[in-house]
């Protein structure tokens, strides 16, 4: 059923093309055109920041295609580019917490307005830049591609806009969101801009997701649904993003942090195992997908680049919206104050209706309340002791050292978690009905237990709607159509026995919360079960998705379980699913699901990212007290590096990376401070790395200041990627710095860490830190540790590493890259 609704929900965008894929009128997005522009950005190769390929090749294409389209404009228009190469710092709560310092990298900026001018603006934003190593086709050329396109479209009609639309292609977006936030803090066209479309990927072509909105701002929904031809958007999506589940961020956050302006977050979601890695080519990248994200984007942008709202935005800032769109067809929305109102109606309707059963006859209003309570406490406790026994399941399987064996194949997911939560729900309840309800009438208690469902639903109902979720609405759907169906079914109810009338009525009555959930269900698992595979070290993926499988099921089951009191047996049902569980538990646990594929037209690889490094630690007079060289070794999933030892076995457990007690960040070269996800890692003894291009670290000056404070300045140049680290010592405290506003964050642990990037020609870095000193500190005041980290180029892998990345299975992807580590004492 669910593989049948998927393959609906496909076909749906697709029968909704009115022209073949690809093909365009003379002011309609063109899919070939895109596609041309996505093979050439790829074509470029990985466009790291810094590297020739993102600042020259990259920015030389995209301007040489912008002013062709320029020139082939029509006279309603005006066509203005900028490059932009702005340099600034900024503080973020992502991973933790850091700061970013960049320095001249790039933006290429397009203004399309009417040719009298515009006072105000929409953005259009996407980037450029992939990550090392791969083609970053998805994630985001594709979305430039796209954009590129749009402004071709726009700049040949003959209609003249009335607000002006601004194209930012940015070059480094995944340097942590640096370049968004060089445009939206120092570029003159950003005061102008009302609102924002921000283009992403977190999967590889598909439908393109709205999982973000706002803050507030529901005209905005309101002109993505009136606007967008093939609409794909869940206010669900933006709860959990927002929520910190995914450890993911957008330049959203940017826009909407550092320049107040209101947006909607676009992303792709379909087959995010190859996101972020080699495969991300633009080959996997159906025309299909680029002709509805064209579509869509283009539509909504022109709404926007003409609404009389956009010029007015700070008028209709105010307000939440309920929003999801039915099956890919339309999208409902609604203001979030009316939704609360309907909630809320809806949960005491159902409350009013439960009273009144209660009720009926007065005399027996006790036993009757009784009885409910007893019904909604036993099936309570069922969910409760599923989701333990499940959760003991995925336990054992992850100790054993089989995580992630659905990765690959997710029907094991199903077949293990799914069929021992059916089956431990089925016999909580078998139980209950023999030792419990012993000589209990079977239509008394289904009619019981329905209530007793009814209730939980509406008591969630209620509860979510005074948190404020906006996701309270999927409750709504659980109390009004169940209610409905038991006001349709009411006498079918006192028959007895189940009657294949009474079943196709419940069915049918019951038909659209479980088709929603169905299709949600599909929608997270699509997005959450690629994740599992990159989400480190630490986070048991069993477990996780165990657990919403748990949900799933309680959800799916909550107004089946009055069936389990009105049917004569369930032990057949009982049997099937446990035999289904026992046989793939086998299975499972004798290895005959790899976790991983190699499958050229379907890869699903094991993400390993290795660093060839030489690390040194000086003293408080600048010497050398130990220094050491070797490739670091980094899992991005739960299994380690267990499935890579057979393939080369001197990586295995005896070389566990131990921490440096003393140094920040246990003295270990990270690029982000992602150290809390990864606490197993590997570190391989190889030859000392000599880079051509050595990091230089100066301490320029050292200032005393009042107060017992110290100023120290530095003077740094490097490659384009560099790492700082710093912790003060004991008694020591860090004040102040010229970093991000100037108070400094620390990250998880207590240490501070600074991500820093530059473009080309970029001058040396310069930053003071200042310190409390104790009045006693002869050991120094702070450890301060720097990573140079070569992506591109040829200090970016050693042969030792060239040799090391061939031995690997072709199942996994490894990203390997050079860096040298030094640690300063003050």
């Amino acid at each position: 059923y669910l593989l049948g609704l998927r393959a609906l929900a496909q076909v749906s965008h697709r029968q909704l093309l009115s022209r073949p894929p690809g093909a365009a009128g003379p002011r309609e997005f063109s899919a070939s055109r895109a596609r041309g522009y996505l093979d050439n950005i790829t074509a470029i190769g990985p466009r790291t920041v810094g590297s020739p390929e993102n600042e020259v090749l990259a920015v030389n294409y995209l301007l040489e295609q912008i002013r062709g389209i320029e020139r082939e404009s029509t006279d309603a228009h005006k066509i203005s580019v900028d490059i932009q190469r702005p340099t600034g710092s900024f503080s973020i709560d992502f991973l933790g917490g850091f700061t970013s310092y960049y320095a001249n990298i790039t933006n290429v900026v397009v203004k399309l307005e009417p040719r009298n001018g515009a006072e105000h603006a929409v953005l259009s934003n996407c980037h450029f830049d992939s990550v090392p190593n791969t083609p970053g086709a998805s994630d985001d050329a594709v979305s430039c591609a796209v954009m590129l396109e749009i402004l071709n479209t726009l700049s040949k009609s003959s209609e003249s806009l009335q607000h002006a639309v601004i194209f930012l292609f940015n070059g480094a977006e995944e340097n942590i969101l640096q370049a968004s936030h060089g445009f939206i803090t120092q570029h003159e066209w950003a005061k102008s801009i009302r609102a924002f479309i921000n283009l992403e990927a977190a999967g590889v072509g598909g439908k393109e997701l709205v999982f973000q909105t706002g803050p507030e701002n529901p005209w905005l929904v309101q002109a993505y649904v009136v606007a967008a031809k093939h609409p794909f958007a869940s206010v669900v999506a933006q709860e959990i993003f927002q929520s910190g589940i995914i450890p993911a961020d957008t330049d959203f956050r940017i826009y909407r942090d550092f320049g107040n302006v209101p947006g909607i977050d676009l992303a792709f979601i379909e087959n995010g195992y190859i996101y972020h890695t080699e495969y991300d080519t633009s080959d996997r990248i159906l025309t299909d997908s680029i002709q509805r994200a064209g579509d869509n984007i283009l539509s909504v942008l022109k709404y926007l680049a003409t609404s009389e709202k956009l010029a007015k935005s700070f008028e209709y800032r105010h307000g939440n919206v309920v929003f999801f769109d039915i099956l890919g067809l339309f999208v409902l929305a609604y203001p979030a104050r009316v939704g609360t109102i309907m909630n809320y109606i809806t949960s005491a309707i159902a409350f009013f209706y439960l009273s009144k059963k209660v009720l009926q006859p007065k005399p027996r209003a006790v036993h009757n309340l009784k009885k409910l309570l007893t019904a909604f406490s036993l099936t309570l406790t069922s969910w409760v002791c599923t989701l333990l026994a499940v959760l003991m399941v995925a336990m054992f399987v992850s100790f054993i050292g089989r995580a992630l064996s659905w990765y690959t194949h997710f029907y094991v997911s199903v077949s293990l978690y799914g069929t021992a939560a059916a089956a431990k729900l089925i016999l909580v309840h078998m139980l209950a009905k023999k030792f419990f309800y012993k000589n209990v009438n079977e239509q008394y208690l289904g009619d019981v237990f329905f209530d007793a469902s009814l209730m939980i639903w509406s008591v969630a109902l209620a509860v979510m709607t005074q948190m404020g979720l906006c996701s309270a609405f999927i409750c709504t759907l659980w109390v009004a159509f169940p209610l409905l169906t038991k006001v349709m079914v009411h006498k079918e109810f006192s028959q007895k026995g189940a009657t294949i009338k009474f079943i196709l009525m419940y069915m049918l009555g019951m038909f659209v919360p479980y088709l929603y959930m169905l299709y949600l269900s599909w929608t997270v698992f699509e997005m959450f079960t690629p994740v599992m595979g990159r989400s480190g070290s630490e986070i048991p993926p069993d477990m996780v998705l165990a657990g919403f499988i748990v949900i799933f099921t309680m959800i799916l089951s909550s107004y089946f379980i009055n069936f389990i009191y009105l049917v004569k047996s369930t032990k057949t049902t009982l049997i099937t699913l446990t035999t289904v569980f026992v046989v793939t538990l086998i299975l499972v646990c004798s290895g005959i699901f790899f976790p991983y594929s190699s499958n050229a037209a379907n890869p699903k690889p094991k993400r390993v990212f290795l660093q060839h490094t030489s690390r040194r630690f000086h003293d408080l007079d600048g010497n050398v007290v130990k220094s050491d060289s070797g490739i670091w070794i980094n899992g991005f999933d739960y299994n380690g590096i267990s499935h890579i030892t057979p393939h080369v076995p001197e990586i295995n457990d005896t070389i566990r990376t131990p921490c440096e007690e003393q140094a920040p960040f246990c003295g270990l070269p990270w690029i982000l401070p992602v150290h809390f996800m990864f606490r197993k890692n590997w570190y391989l003894p190889a030859p000392e790395i000599l880079p051509r291009s050595p990091m230089q670290f100066k301490l320029l000056s050292k200032k005393l200041i009042p107060w017992n404070i110290v100023r120290l300045s530095f003077e740094v140049s490097g490659p384009s990627h560099m790492s700082l680290y710093v912790r003060p010592r004991a008694g020591a405290a860090l004040s102040r710095w010229s970093l991000g506003d100037g108070m400094p964050v620390a990250s998880l642990g207590g240490d501070y860490f600074v991500f820093y990037s530059r473009g080309l020609h970029a001058a040396p870095w310069h930053f003071w830190v200042e310190l409390t000193a104790p009045e006693k500190h002869s050991d120094g005041i702070v450890s301060l540790a720097i990573a140079a980290h070569y992506f591109f180029g040829e200090d970016q892998k050693s042969p030792q590493l060239y040799a090391l990345l061939e031995r690997f299975p072709d199942w996994t992807f490894s990203s390997g890259w050079s860096c040298t580590y030094d640690l300063f004492v003050f």
